[in-house]
Order: C-alpha cells, then sequence, then structure tokens
C-alpha cells in the first residue's frame, strides 16, 4: 500500500528541504500552504518550480507556481486536490512540520522579462492558476512598470474566489507594501460559473461580448498599452490566447518578449 514516508532524515539528490508552517484549507478541491524558504534559493516573481514528497521510498514532483513575491522570507503555495492524484492526494495532507521537497531550479514566462513595456498588465486566471499573479501582484516591480494591473480570476463557486479576495484586500492595506508602490492601481475582477455571485461568466465570453471592459470602464484591447499574462486550464488558455491575437497582440517568451504570455508548464 502507497504510504507518504515522514520527512527524509537524508533528501534526495538535488532536492531542497522545505518546512511546512502553515496550511490553510479553502473547499474540498484548494488548499494554500507556506513554508520556509532556504537561504539560497532565488527567483523572479512569477516563476514555478517542481516541488514534491517521498512517496514509495522515491521523490514525486510536480510544477507549481511560487505564489509569494520575491522579496517574500518564505514561499507559499495554491494547490487543487485530486482525491486519486499522484502527489496532491498526499499533498492535502500536509501539516506544519512536515516537509515538502523543492528542487532548486525556478524558471517560467509569467516574468516581467518576457513582456514588452506597456501601460496594462491583465493577469487572466482560473482555479489555481492565480498562484504567479499573488507573486506579482505583491511586487514592487509590478506597480513600476503598468499604470494599471487588472487581475481576473474564474472560478466554479463563491469559495474557490476566497483566497484571491482576502489577498487583494491584504494588499490594500499593507502599510510597508503601500509605501513602496502604489496598490490602488490593482484591480480585482471575480467571476463564478456555477455558484450565483456578484458577477458571473467566464472571462472569454465576457471579452467577447465587451461586457468586462465596460464593467472596468475600459477600451477593448489595444496593443500599444495592453499587456497580458495567462494562467489557468487548457480551454481558457486557448480561447484567451486568440482574442489577444486578434486584437493584435503576439505572445512573448523569456527569450524574445511580446505583448502576452502563457504559462505552459501546468497544460496536459
Amino acid at each position: 500500500m502507497t504510504e507518504l514516508e515522514a520527512a527524509p532524515v537524508e533528501l534526495p539528490k538535488g532536492a531542497l528541504g522545505l518546512t511546512v508552517t502553515e496550511v490553510t484549507h479553502y473547499t474540498d478541491r484548494l488548499f494554500h500552504f507556506r513554508t520556509t524558504r532556504p537561504a539560497s534559493f532565488r527567483f523572479r516573481s512569477g516563476e514555478f518550480v517542481m516541488i514534491g514528497l517521498m512517496v514509495d521510498g522515491k521523490p514525486l514532483y510536480r510544477a507549481y507556481s511560487i505564489a509569494s513575491p520575491n522579496w517574500s522570507d518564505d514561499l507559499e503555495f495554491f494547490s487543487i486536490k485530486v482525491p486519486d492524484g499522484p502527489l496532491t492526494q498526499h499533498l492535502q495532507k500536509i501539516q506544519p512540520g512536515d516537509t515538502v521537497l523543492m528542487r532548486a531550479k525556478a524558471t517560467g514566462t509569467l516574468v516581467h522579462d518576457a513582456l514588452i513595456p506597456g501601460k496594462r498588465l491583465w493577469m487572466f486566471s482560473t482555479g489555481t492558476g492565480i498562484a504567479p499573479f499573488a507573486s506579482l501582484i505583491r511586487d514592487p516591480e509590478s506597480y513600476a512598470k503598468f499604470d494599471e494591473l487588472i487581475l481576473t480570476q474564474t472560478c466554479r463557486e463563491v469559495a474557490e474566489l476566497k483566497f484571491g479576495l482576502d489577498l487583494v484586500e491584504q494588499i490594500k492595506n499593507d502599510e510597508m507594501l503601500n509605501e513602496l508602490c502604489d496598490t490602488s492601481k490593482l484591480r480585482f475582477y471575480a467571476t463564478t460559473t456555477r455558484e450565483s455571485y456578484g458577477k458571473m461568466g467566464r472571462v472569454t465570453n465576457l471579452i467577447r461580448s465587451g461586457e468586462l471592459f465596460a464593467d472596468l470602464g475600459l477600451e477593448p484591447f489595444d496593443k500599444s498599452a495592453d499587456r497580458a499574462m495567462i494562467c489557468g486550464s487548457m480551454e481558457m488558455l486557448q480561447e484567451t490566447k486568440e482574442l489577444l491575437e486578434e486584437a493584435g497582440l503576439t505572445e512573448g517568451a523569456n527569450s524574445q518578449p511580446g505583448e502576452f504570455v502563457i504559462e505552459r508548464a501546468f497544460v496536459g
């Protein structure tokens, strides 16, 4: 029978050990956890790492966006719970004091370096796809580079929005962060698709209908001003990519910056 092993005395080759300090369960499908941060570990806000656990005597890893900003003393992650998921069936049971494994290299495309400078940054997410943006909206560089930050998240139920709603409220009331940057630039556009909420609908449909722009008092996408990052379900990624391309925006990467970028690490 597969069992989650206790925190290993000796870490697997190439792994760093993170000590879990806090776990918050939002729903039966979503949870957030915080860990210690190795002093040697460096990353850019918006990047992801491979994290994992020892299962049946072997390290099992999956890609996870880092939800904390690059200046933070700890690391945060936002995860789904899959009952029979090779990793998440175990990961969802972690408690403070447990050890989580992490490979030392961070990477990803949801970083400022992959975008051409612009006026407005759109961050489109579904579910746990909000994680990299939780990092970026706490990074002063985001506010220095853009006049406006618009974070969108679409979930099935209202409770699944709580992580993002709480985080945005904390940012608005964070005295230290507000001394460093103008957090009034940040706007959060949250929608649901199943449970009744103030705003309902898939963000791609709201873009097509023009409702998104009308709600925010903005003009449709403009190649000269708008930049975008996308993280979420495969369907949302593809649809949003097509909508941005229809507006004339081009996809970028670390090696060749563009008007929008997609995190593909979690697709498939």
